[in-house]
């Protein structure tokens, strides 16, 4: 590999430091807790059960995506959510698991 290649290669993964950084898991149990409670909110909204799962997958990965842990954490608190981040939440699930037109 040319050394000019090898510092592209570099740079762009010095780029994507800051994103990848900001990625966050559920805590332990609690993805599964989110998928159950979401399918059961879509069934309950009408929708059938694959839509329903493609959906809720959807969400959990935009919300590791864009939460930090301590984020995806404190959406699924005991001592109440914060409002904005809650709307947050909402928002990036929406915009990135919108049906295509």
């Amino acid at each position: 590999m040319r050394v000019p290649s090898l510092l592209a290669l570099a740079a762009a993964g010095a780029l994507l430091l800051p994103v990848a950084a900001n990625a966050g898991n559920f805590p332990a149990g609690k993805e599964a807790a989110y998928m159950t409670q979401c399918t059961q909110v879509a069934s309950g909204q009408g929708v059938d059960a694959a839509t329903a799962k493609k959906h809720c997958d959807c969400g959990a990965q935009a919300i590791k995506k864009n939460f930090t842990d301590a984020e995806i954490a404190d959406l699924d608190s005991n001592d109440g959510v914060d409002a904005k981040l809650m709307q947050k939440a909402q928002t990036v699930v929406k915009k990135a698991c919108a049906p295509k037109s």
